[in-house]
């Protein structure tokens, strides 16, 4: 097939209009090459490793799509600019799209894309890719932060909770705390959910907060973790009110960042959810967020909020999924200091208890928190 413009100059001895005293004296030919090549590429959500391509673009006769696997490569010819292929394994490949107006006059566009075919490597080591934040934003000063680049965990800043707190921490968790499952290094703090029995529990873990040494009114908070994953993993980056020990709970508040219950189907979701106090009971309001591909597992993410005096803001790698309006007077909790609370639970009444497929040791891996304030 060809897209071609042909002009013919003629030579006209008579009237415009008479064209029988017309002949052709020379033609010539102007290929046309397409242009404005779009091209989008979806992971599916369902499959693992599915990966479809559409493509678009002026003058195109055809359009040929390649995509490149160790030794599973394959090139479509497609009339309609889409394709589809399914990934045999993790990893980032290239996607080559050439849109045609003849088998050898076309215009190209390369594409990147991850997939993530099977869970994700429990080996003890934090992935090395993911999203990230800057230092800075306009408007806002940087005032706390903890890039965990020490060896330990502050003391000036950090408390370990240890035990099992009031009925499983409220929720009938399965865990002990220990200190023990938190580390720090090489810039990263770990919390580590292991299967063994201590003290009465079938299973340990880690939780941490800054009460009584790092709270906030406002601002915007971002942190950068890794998850666990699996049946009956529970990982919270959250906050409550300063006031806690004197109101209680809800009256306190909470601001849950980020919550994750894990399982199948589950691994790729993270919740963000402000609890406060309701005529005498508890009150709440939340969002959801997924991942179109992998998991929170696979790679760091950045869990954030932003939150004035009007409103709190949940975001997911700056894509907001949650607003929730703080002006009524019956969420005055918002308006005082919160303090933060990173911890790893392993069962409880949200997720269940692990099963069979949950494997241990889990791991919740946090590269940096930063708090910003106007």
């Amino acid at each position: 097939m060809r897209v071609l413009r042909i002009f013919f100059i003629f030579s006209c001895l008579s009237s415009i209009i008479a064209f029988s005293g017309c002949k052709e004296d020379e033609s010539a030919v102007e290929l046309v090459l397409p242009s404005n090549l779009q091209v989008q590429v979806v992971v599916d959500s369902t499959t693992e490793g599915l990966v479809s391509v559409s493509a678009t673009a002026v003058n195109a006769n055809y359009f040929v799509i390649t995509f490149t696997e160790p030794g599973n490569s394959k090139s479509e010819e497609s009339n309609d600019g889409t394709a589809s292929f399914r990934y045999s394994s993790s990893g980032t490949y290239n996607i080559n799209v050439k849109a045609h107006s003849t088998a050898d006059n076309f215009i190209e566009v390369n594409k990147s894309v991850t997939v993530y075919v099977g869970a994700p490597v429990n080996d003890g080591i934090p992935p090395t890719t993911g999203y990230t934040t800057p230092m800075s934003y306009p408007g806002y000063n940087l005032v706390w932060n903890d890039e965990f680049n020490g060896t330990s965990l502050s003391t000036a800043d950090w408390n370990y909770e240890i035990g099992t707190g009031n009925g499983g921490w409220g929720n009938n968790e399965l865990q002990y705390y220990r200190q023990e499952n938190t580390s720090v290094n090489n810039g990263i703090l770990t919390i580590q959910a292991k299967k063994e029995f201590f003290n009465g529990n079938s299973y340990t873990s880690s939780r941490i907060t800054t009460q009584n040494k790092q709270s906030f009114q406002y601002g915007r908070i971002d942190i950068r973790a890794s998850l666990p994953f699996g049946q009956g993993l529970w990982p919270a980056l959250w906050m409550l009110g300063d006031n806690i020990s004197t109101v209680g709970w809800p009256s306190c508040g909470e601001i849950d960042i980020m919550e994750l219950v894990g399982g199948s189907g589950r691994d790729n979701e993270i919740h963000g959810t402000a609890h406060w106090e309701f005529n005498g009971a508890r009150a709440q309001s939340g969002g959801s967020n997924r991942l179109p591909n992998g998991t929170f597992a696979h790679e760091f993410h950045v869990f954030s909020i932003i939150w004035d005096s009007q409103k709190i803001e949940w975001y997911r790698d700056d894509i907001r999924y949650k607003v929730l309006d703080i002006t009524p007077s019956d969420l005055s909790e918002f308006q005082n200091k919160f303090f933060l609370i990173f911890n790893v639970a392993v069962g409880g009444d949200w997720p269940g208890s692990p099963n069979s497929s949950t494997l241990f040791p889990q791991y919740m891996y946090v590269d940096y928190v930063r708090v910003f304030q106007k």
